[in-house]
């Protein structure tokens, strides 16, 4: 058996999101290699407590060594806010990258995989080891369309294009991220606008998104009954990014166009917490939404995966790069609405009816309001979008499929 060493900046058991993508790539490894795990030293406790809980995994840890690395404390203090803190995760790569180099790991390994934060725009340097080179999943959040980012005022326009500057400046001119490209032997990139980014060739890359689930084990909810309950929901941080603003005008453009007895079953239900909750729950007030609208400002994960059963519709209007949402509200038979973009556009079934392609603001909210209008109406359309997003997640986003993927990619990557 093959050993890999993978680094992970970000992984713990208990989270979703990052951390819970990089446990999760670590043991869909060890299904079929023997892994040494390089992380933060702070995932440590977590760790530890969790394989303690689960010992049903003890035979999987058996094959997986777990190393820790960190940044002297006086370069710690200042990881704060998304600039510092990618320039933080910057060295930190760098830092493992020589401290490895130095205990001589390359020669107890095969193949090394860096594989998280999931950006395509800071280098690895695990190609100092020598060895043959997975890099990913990797990609980018998009610039956020000019009409929708000015919703949140000229503070948050100017920190997103500062950071899509930054973006800029590391594709342009990073030495160590062109060296790392070059010495990729395979590339998994999150989305399909990543490869072009980096001008990757064919036979270098592959579309690995680095969203996956494990399917409930429940059975699918039934198809909804005429009468029923609507209800609009969205989990997410309550930033920019998100789309929030989108979800509470387009649910009160459409809320506002019901009769008074289909009002009484309309209800709009937003999950999380952040730096814009305070203007977005005035926005509910604003529209007159404020009597259906339920906000719950945080829920553990297994309160979290429970609630989906009680959506009709998972609206997920956010400019991001991926999104495990959106796989979690499918597998439990939720459909999703989101834009015609490359993150979530790109993770619900292609041959779906709910996506919307990017349009001012204005015209989105009535596109957006429009497409809740055809749910609300036609239960059996809705049914039918349930069924083909859950099949579609069975098939394509599972962590059985992930750890298919990662040991025919490590395959290539020992042979190429």
């Amino acid at each position: 058996m093959k050993t890999v060493l993978m680094t992970a900046y970000a992984v713990n058991p208990y989270k979703g999101s990052e951390d819970g993508m990089g446990w999760s790539f670590i043991l869909q490894a060890a299904r079929t290699h023997r892994v040494v795990a390089v992380t933060r030293e702070n995932n440590g406790p977590a760790i530890r407590r969790f394989l303690a809980e689960h010992p049903e995994l003890a035979a999987l840890a058996a094959g997986i060594t777990f190393l820790y690395f960190d940044l002297p404390a006086w370069l710690r203090w200042w990881k704060k806010g998304p600039l510092l803190s990618v320039l933080y995760f910057y060295m930190w790569q760098l830092g493992l990258g020589l401290w490895l180099w130095r205990r001589r790991l390359a020669a107890a390994v095969d193949v090394v995989h860096n594989l998280n934060f999931h950006n395509d725009w800071t280098p690895s340097f695990l190609w100092l080891l020598g060895r043959p080179l997975v890099w990913g999943p990797i990609g980018h959040h998009p610039l956020i369309p000019a009409s929708h980012l000015r919703q949140y005022g000229r503070a948050a326009y100017c920190q997103d294009r500062a950071l899509g500057l930054m973006k800029r400046a590391f594709w342009t001119f990073d030495p160590f991220l062109r060296i790392t490209r070059r010495a990729a032997g395979q590339v998994l990139c999150m989305n399909s606008a990543v490869a072009p980014r980096l001008g990757l060739r064919p036979g270098r890359f592959e579309i690995v998104p680095s969203v996956a689930i494990d399917m409930p084990t429940e059975a699918p909810a039934e198809d909804p009954a005429p009468g029923r309950e609507f209800v609009v929901m969205i989990a997410a941080r309550m930033v920019p990014l998100k789309g929030f603003d989108m979800v509470i005008q387009a649910f009160a453009a459409f809320y506002h166009g019901l009769s008074a007895a289909d009002q009484s079953n309309a209800r709009l239900l937003l999950i999380g917490s952040g730096v814009e909750e305070a203007r977005l729950l005035r926005l509910v007030q604003k529209h007159r939404i404020g009597h259906c609208t339920q906000h719950l400002p945080w829920l553990d994960r297994a309160e979290l995966l429970g609630t989906y059963r009680q959506a009709s519709v998972f609206f997920f209007p956010s400019h991001e790069g991926a999104g495990m949402v959106v796989a979690e509200a499918m597998s439990h038979g939720v459909p999703v609405l989101c834009y015609r973009n490359e993150g979530p556009g790109e993770l619900v079934p292609p041959d779906s009816s709910l996506t919307v392609p990017y349009a001012s603001f204005g015209q989105n909210v009535r596109d957006f309001a429009a497409q809740l209008g055809r749910l609300h109406a036609c239960p059996l359309l809705l049914a039918a979008e349930a069924r083909l997003g859950q099949s579609h997640t069975a098939t394509h986003h599972t962590w059985t499929r992930r750890g298919q993927q990662l040991s025919r990619i490590y395959q290539q990557a020992l042979v190429s």
